[in-house]
């Protein structure tokens, strides 16, 4: 129990039988297998211990007992020792069905690795899904079964229960959603001919309800409304959270641009607008709100900008506007703006790929080198996390050289797209300047104003009066100019200064690679002002510089140079 080694030996030399049960029926083995005391457990087998002995209350081997604790370490080392994971105990399970109940991700997977069947059953019928959703109350390891291809709809051997049948059971909210999304029939029924929706009704819970009777309607059952169908509709509600912010940016302008003097009727207007904006957010937005919504902003608030420069300056001969000097300018930076942000919007931003039998690979390997621990190993993606990288959780993908997921471009931020990301800030920063310069332009001729006169605050009654739907863009840009500004100028400062990602700038505490003390972040990437732009941006200049291209989606280690302090070698 206690792991004294020497004193152990001891009593072995002395005579002692290594196979001996103590009066609980339980061996030498057991408690070094429970206790994770691996040079005992090696000291055991070469005097003679049985890998596989059964003993304790439940009947269980070694390897059970090390499952149940957790110790990922022992449960290697005892199966190199030829111990049999299928064995089941006094319960009927086996490794990977104890694994699963006591949420030991790490073991779930190289157990699979090593060839378990991820749906096998126990003598009771139940998979480690099943057991997952019944006793663990987090995403994992069901994420990761699933995650494995995991039969989800697999009812047991004696209730006939399936996996979101147990989770209603034990009120599993979190796995419940997991279930869902992997397409768990919300249908199926049990022996007793409840599906997992009478389950939630019987228990009252509120929320499991409503869950289950959407995930229906998704699926078209219920014959609901067509309200309720198209609420349902995942597409449909993508396309009104897009959608609603071009609504509401045209409304807000054009109720302020009518012609009319009162503004009571107005204000009932703008009453009618914030009505339909709630009827709209309360029946078709839903949590994917956060991405959609910023990127449906962003568009709206562009496309109408850019109605506003066409049908209002283009042909506006009294505001003077150089075709040369202004329009043709502002066309040429609107096809970059274009480019970028279509680049940073659609490509891969590093996403880390790997085939099934990779990721097995990559499981037993760092299982065996003791190296399977969740900094190094994401669990949902199953696969060795490079340097740099990081999950995001909003894609549900790991992604190279991760900066961050971006709203508004409705994309991460990585390896393969933060060069374009930062194109597309400088070019909308610019054609913002632009549509600024337009909205003054237009004021300087159409509207009369006496800033010198009158001072400030008149003259924006004046503008305002003068072209709300003018004014509205105004505002619209300044908005736009302070966030796009501020957030090219964070990211050129750590590009170039820092030589670090927004991630490792807010997070740096967690990597083991970087020095942070309160006022500074020493990094290992850092390697001066222009080597980190010239490597960045891969700028080459016709041969005049040579940048170093790295390949962030292989790249797992990093090696310092003491002899520089600054230089780094990535392996």
């Amino acid at each position: 129990r206690y792991g004294i080694f020497e004193r152990c030996r001891e009593l072995v030399e002395a005579g002692y039988d290594v196979r001996q049960p103590d009066k609980e029926n339980v061996t030498l083995l057991h408690w070094a297998a429970i206790n994770n005391r691996i040079d005992l457990v090696k000291y055991y087998i070469s005097k003679g211990a049985i890998v596989d002995q059964l003993g304790g209350d439940l009947n269980s081997t070694p390897l059970h007992w090390a499952t149940r604790q957790g110790h990922l370490s022992m449960v290697v080392q005892l199966m190199k020792f030829g111990a049999d994971p299928s064995l089941i105990d006094g319960e009927g399970c086996s490794c990977v069905h104890l694994a699963a109940q006591f949420g030991h991700t790490s073991i779930v997977a190289y157990l699979i690795a090593k060839s378990q069947d991820v749906d096998m059953m126990d003598q009771n019928g139940m998979t480690p899904l099943m057991w997952a959703s019944y006793r663990t109350h987090s995403v994992d390891p069901t994420r990761l079964l699933l995650t494995f291809n995991v039969s989800v709809n697999l009812g047991d051997k004696y209730h006939k229960n399936t996996a979101l049948h147990w989770a209603v059971l034990a009120g599993n909210t979190t796995v419940i959603s997991l279930l869902l999304d992997a397409g768990a029939n919300v249908d199926s029924q049990n022996i007793k001919g409840e599906t997992p929706l009478d389950l939630a009704k019987q228990r009252k819970n509120v929320w499991m309800v409503n869950h289950l009777q959407e995930a229906r309607q998704a699926k078209g059952y219920d014959s609901p409304s067509f309200l309720k169908r198209l609420k349902a509709d995942k597409e449909f509600r993508q396309k009104v959270m897009l959608g609603t912010p071009f609504l509401v940016i045209w409304l807000v302008g054009f109720i302020a641009d009518l012609n009319i003097d009162s503004w009571l009727i107005k204000g009932l207007l703008y009453v009618g607008v914030w009505v339909v904006v709630q009827f709209l957010s309360k029946s078709f937005f839903d949590h994917s709100m956060h991405s959609a919504l910023p990127l449906g902003i962003y568009l709206a608030t562009k496309f109408w900008m850019y109605m506003t420069w066409f049908f209002w300056f283009w042909n506006d001969q009294e505001t003077h506007l150089s075709f040369v000097f202004v329009h043709l300018p502002f066309l040429i930076n609107s096809v970059a703006l274009f480019y970028n942000f279509g680049k940073s919007w659609k490509s891969d931003p590093g996403i880390i790929k790997a085939t099934e039998e990779q990721k097995k690979k990559t499981i037993v390997e760092l299982a065996e080198t003791g190296s399977l621990d969740l900094s190094i190993f994401c669990s949902t993606c199953l696969i060795r996390k490079p340097v740099r990288s990081k999950h995001c959780a909003v894609c549900n993908r790991c992604i190279a050289k991760f900066d961050h997921h971006c709203p508004w471009v409705g994309n991460c931020v990585g390896s393969g797209n933060h060069r374009y990301f930062m194109g597309y800030l400088f070019f909308l920063l610019c054609m913002i300047i632009w549509m600024i310069y337009g909205c003054i332009s237009y004021w300087r001729i159409h509207c009369e104003t006496s800033y010198v006169k009158d001072g400030f605050w008149t003259y924006i009654t004046q503008i305002a009066t003068c072209s709300p739907w003018m004014f509205w863009m105004f505002l619209n840009s300044i908005f736009h100019f302070m966030w796009v500004a501020v957030l090219l100028m964070c990211q050129m400062y750590q590009i170039a200064c820092l030589g670090i990602t927004t991630n490792e700038r807010m997070n740096a505490r967690r990597y083991k690679h970087f020095k942070v003390t309160t006022t500074s972040i020493e990094s290992p990437f850092n390697h001066g002002c222009v080597r980190n732009i010239i490597d960045f941006f891969e700028l080459r200049c016709c041969g005049l510089f040579r940048p170093v291209i790295v390949d962030w989606t292989r790249q797992y280690t990093i090696d310092y140079d003491q002899t520089s302090g600054s230089g780094y070698q990535l392996v």
